[in-house]
Order: C-alpha cells, then structure tokens, then sequence
C-alpha cells in the first residue's frame, strides 16, 4: 500500500514539473484566476453606472439647470447639452443612452401648476440600463421638482413622457436575440479555425501539406476563408430566418453592410483562432486557452452590458479585441439602421487588428512549419 502511495505521489510531482515547463498553462492558470475574475467582475455590470445623458434646455431656468444638475456621477455621467436637431443624429450615432428634453417656459408653468411635460428619449439597444435608468431619472425628476417647489407639489407636478427607441417596447427578446447571434459568430471562428489547424497537426497531415507548393500564409488564408464562410452564411440564415421570421425581431439596417462587417470580423477572430493554435500543444489546451479569452470577449464587448459602465482603463484595454467594434458596429447598422458612414472607423478598427492578429500568427505559424521540418 506504501508502495502504491509513493508511486502515485511520485507520478504527481513529475506532473508539477511537467506544468512548470509548460508556460503557456501556467499563464492560462495565473490568467483565469486573477484577470479574467477581476475584469469581468468590474466590467460586467447591470446595474445602472456612467450612463451617457444628452439635455436639450429650451428652457434655460434655475429649475431646468437643477435637473440638469441632479444627473451625476456614478450613475450617469455629466450631462451633455444639445440642441433639439441634434436628437436624432446623435441617438442615431449611439452617443447618448438618454435625452432629456426640458421645453420652453417649464419653470413658469411648474409654478403655475400646469403640469408642464418633459421628454425623455432612451436608446433601448443598452437593455441593461434603459428599464432601470428610466425609473432613476423619473424618480430624480420628480424629487428635484418637489423640492425645488415645495408650495406647488400635487400628486404629480409634471408629466415625464418616455420615447423608447429601436426597441420600443423594451422587449429583452429583441436585444439578446441578435447579440447571441454576434457572441457565437465570435466563439465558432476562432475555436472551428484554431481546431482546424490543430487537428492536422495531430492527425499528422500537416507533413503532406508541407510537401506541396503550399506557403503558411496560403495554408492559414485557406482555413479563414473555409471557416469564415460557414460561419457568415449560419449567421445570415440564423438572422433572416430565426430571429426576423421566428422571433419577429426587425432589423432595420442594410443585411449586406452587415455582412461585409461580418467578413472583415471574420478575418480578425479566425486569425486570433490561429494564433492561439499555435500557442497550444493539443486540442485539449486550445480548449482551455481559447475558454477564458472568449469569456472575457463576449461579457465585456458591450453586447452584456454597455461599455460606458466600465472603468475607464477597461474600455481603453478592449479596444483591442475585435469583439468589442463588431458589436458596436452591429447594433448600430442592425438595431439603428446605421449606414457606413457611420461605422467606418470601427470597421476600419476590425481590418486593423485582423492585420495585425494575421501577421503574428503567420510568424509562429511558420516557425511551426519550421520545427515539423
């Protein structure tokens, strides 16, 4: 019995050291319990936090400066002062969640007890703050209302009409719908590409290619096109046919322009799907590699929760996942019916990165071809 203990704790230690040479594990062990714990837990948040509010102030009063006022930090961040022609382009564009619309002479018909009426338009797209910023903002409204004119308070001393925008009903259905729909556009291109290339290196056909006339760059572009257009044709079928057809959810933007977001996007993530197969001795630690970074890809690229409940430093660190522009990009041209000029930098940003994602993993992967030689 002596025996067989010390055989097993012998057969543990040789594993010890087997993980210690391996840095690409410990890394991955290190990275899954200090980074990925500690972004998602500050980034993915539901609650309301550093929502971005537009006021349009027509009225230009001490009790419409107090409302404005009232809109503080760490709920919303301070309040941007627009122009009435300027909702539209602005809402539009995704730069505000909320605009409070505050008419003319609301001071003087609040005295007067008139019951003036104030708008608030919310962009529905953050699902996760519009229901609960809504009631914050009303609650605020009234309270700062009430105080402000505590000789004219009734029951309800203004009217707030609340425009729900690109999804009026705040039908949850329409915004997880297409979401799902980007978060396994991005799960399926890296680990269908990553699982691609690792695959011939297990099975031991990557020697018959290496043989052929074939350059790395060709055998890496022939995996992201071949992969790449499973996934875009799934994609396009799962939004045409499921959530327009079965779920009644509209898309209200150009499918083409989507699509050619989509292909930019695809080159990005399947060439992070290579990159991370070259990292991996075997489809098992693909798998754990691949799990955190996807984790930490789909809850805090805005498609969760919005991007503006993030600390600062974390939105600056995102902007290099492509995850992060192919969602804003989507939700602008799919739920607001963007056009391009609207959403060219962020797919300028997607072109970008996949270039750069492209060409380190052409580097190892050809470092790779270069030890199987």
């Amino acid at each position: 019995m002596w025996g067989k203990l010390g055989r097993i704790f012998r057969l543990g230690v040789k594993e010890l050291y087997s993980l210690r040479a391996d840095p690409v594990m410990l890394i991955l062990v290190i990275y899954t319990f200090t980074i990925a714990v500690y972004t998602v837990s500050t980034g993915a948040k539901l609650e309301v936090e550093n929502a971005s509010v537009a006021v349009v102030d027509e009225d230009g009063s001490m009790l419409s400066e107090r409302l404005r006022d009232a809109l503080i930090p760490p709920f919303f961040k301070e309040p941007t002062l627009i122009e009435a022609n300027e909702i539209d382009a602005a809402m539009n564009a995704g730069r505000f969640v909320f605009v409070l619309e505050i008419p003319p002479k609301f001071e003087e018909n609040a005295i007067a007890g008139r019951k003036p009426s104030l708008q608030l338009d919310i962009d529905a797209t953050a699902m996760s703050q519009a229901g609960n910023g809504a009631s914050y903002i009303q609650s605020i409204i009234l309270k700062e209302v009430a105080v402000a004119l505590p000789s004219n308070v009734t029951a309800q001393p203004i009217h707030l009409i609340i425009s729900t925008r690109f999804n009026p009903n705040l039908q949850s259905t329409w915004f997880t719908a297409v979401m799902q729909v980007i978060n396994n556009i991005t799960m399926l291109s890296v680990i269908l590409t990553g699982a691609a290339l690792i695959r011939e290196r297990e099975h031991g056909t990557i020697e018959h290619l290496l043989v052929m006339p074939l350059t790395p760059a060709e055998i890496m572009m022939s995996k992201i096109w071949a992969n790449g257009l499973v996934i875009v044709a799934a994609a396009v079928f799962s939004l045409v046919i499921v959530v327009e057809r079965l779920l009644s959810v509209p898309i209200a933007g150009s499918l083409g322009l989507f699509i050619f977001c989509a292909v930019l996007y695809q080159f990005s993530v399947t060439s992070l799907g290579i990159l991370i197969a070259t990292a991996s001795g075997s489809m098992a630690q693909f798998g754990l590699i691949s799990m955190p970074i996807l984790i930490v890809m789909n809850l805090l690229s805005g498609s969760t929760t919005p991007m503006d409940s993030q600390p600062l430093w974390l939105q600056y660190a995102m902007t290099i996942s492509p995850s992060t522009h192919f969602v804003a990009l989507s939700q602008a041209i799919l739920y607001r019916g963007a056009g391009f000029n609207v959403v060219w930098l962020e797919a300028a940003a997607l072109f970008l990165l996949g270039t750069a994602f492209f060409i380190i993993a052409l580097i190892r992967f050809r470092s790779t071809v270069a030890t199987a030689r």
